[in-house]
């Protein structure tokens, strides 16, 4: 039986939310935003005279992806085509020369040498069963770079991460996952320095309207051409051939 995914049709709306929590980490944008709400004088005089000092513009900076998969690159074409953002990225693979060349981008075989000088790390990689982030790796990044996770809770140590926040080896962290959804570590919760969503970078009617769309393409595709869209388990059936 072939297998087919959807998770092509939410790329754009987990690229428009991974560039908010990028935005947000250099920006502190929610620190401005919840001191606003609050209705509290106190609160929003606090943001209003101590958030300059503390943030950034991310033009100029650079941005490493772990992973420049179809929604890695996407992302990199907004942050360096709208924030004029350097795009740095590490993957199995090293993408063509003309895709690298689309947003600038320049490929790190090893992810430590990316980390140390990334001063924004974005994880858009699959969850092999390991943490791609451990404290050791944590270690290695750019003291005060930010790190943004739209993939898997799991692939970042949540502890080391927290650490990190605590000691000032990380500025800022933009999570829309987390380690053990749906509960959310209270730690990271109540720190100002850490942008939250609630796993809904990829939550849009566009989104679930690319999910149907792409299903049937699928299956109208494998019946008029013997051929899917999107299958991702035809390695199986190549293996079997040669049997």
């Amino acid at each position: 039986m072939i297998y087919c995914n959807a998770g092509a049709a939410c790329t754009e709306s987990v690229a428009d939310a991974a560039i908010w929590l990028i935005l947000s980490t250099f920006r502190a944008f929610t620190w401005s935003h919840t001191a606003a709400r609050s209705c509290e004088p106190a609160r929003f005089s606090d943001a209003q005279k101590n958030i300059a000092a503390n943030t950034f513009n991310p033009n100029g900076h650079s941005l490493g992806v772990i992973g420049m998969g179809k929604i890695g690159f996407r992302i990199a074409q907004k942050a360096s085509q709208s924030f004029g953002m350097r795009v740095l990225y590490n993957d199995i693979r090293q993408l063509p020369g003309s895709v690298e060349e689309e947003v600038g981008a320049t490929f790190y075989r090893e992810l430590d040498d990316m980390l140390a000088v990334a001063d924004c790390v974005l994880v858009a990689t699959p969850f092999g069963g390991e943490a791609v982030l451990n404290a050791e790796k944590i270690g290695k990044m750019k003291k005060g770079s930010r790190l943004i996770n739209i993939a898997r809770g799991k692939l970042i140590d949540e502890e080391a991460l927290i650490a990190a926040l605590e000691n000032g080896q990380l500025g800022a962290a933009g999570l829309d996952v987390h380690f053990n959804e749906p509960q959310v570590n209270r730690k990271l919760a109540d720190m100002r320095n850490v942008e939250m969503l609630a796993h809904t970078a990829g939550a849009s009617v566009d989104s679930h309207i690319g999910f149907e769309r792409l299903g049937m393409e699928n299956i109208l595709s494998y019946f008029e051409t013997g051929k899917a869209v999107t299958p991702v388990n035809l390695q199986f059936f190549d293996e079997k051939a040669k049997l």
